[in-house]
């Protein structure tokens, strides 16, 4: 299996939920074409913090979900333009799967935007972000792609 429903976040804390709730939003603004204005305030209501499935979500920081995913919004040109230049030759931004898309773009706008953040810190949560979906090397190429994006964003 590939591709999973994302296990809730235990005990990552406000900011881990944030950022999964941010990759939640993302994917969904992408899908169905409407923008942060739309999704932000329907997570902020109904899903940050709530049961869904059966699973209790942690609560989020608010603030921070909002910065990710407007931030990542207005900046997404940016952000697709270093996905795209971390990409080989062969492959295009519209072959990375939609959920990953969502993850490299919520990392990247993290670490261009949020310098109070470590490298490391952000590197690490959108990893955890990514097994949280899926069982197979779609972590791995999260890791590689915004550890090699880090060095490029952050020198």
């Amino acid at each position: 299996m590939s591709k999973k429903t994302p296990n809730a976040p235990k005990s990552g804390g406000a900011r881990s939920a944030s950022r999964l709730g941010a990759v939640q939003a993302l994917y969904q603004m992408e899908m169905s074409r409407k923008p942060a204005a739309h999704v932000v305030p329907e997570f902020l209501l109904h899903r940050l913090g709530s049961t869904i499935e059966d699973e209790q979500y942690a609560e989020a920081d608010n603030d921070f979900f909002r910065d990710l995913v407007e931030g990542s919004e207005k900046r997404q040109s940016e952000i697709d333009s270093y996905i795209e230049s971390a990409l080989s030759t062969d492959w295009t931004l519209e072959r990375v799967e939609p959920v990953v898309r969502a993850i490299l773009r919520a990392g990247i706008y993290e670490l261009a935007a949020r310098p109070d953040v470590p490298s490391k810190v952000v590197i690490n949560e959108y990893v955890d972000v990514a097994k949280a979906f899926f069982e197979d090397t779609k972590p791995g190429f999260v890791n590689g792609i915004l550890d090699r994006l880090s060095k490029q964003i952050r020198s």
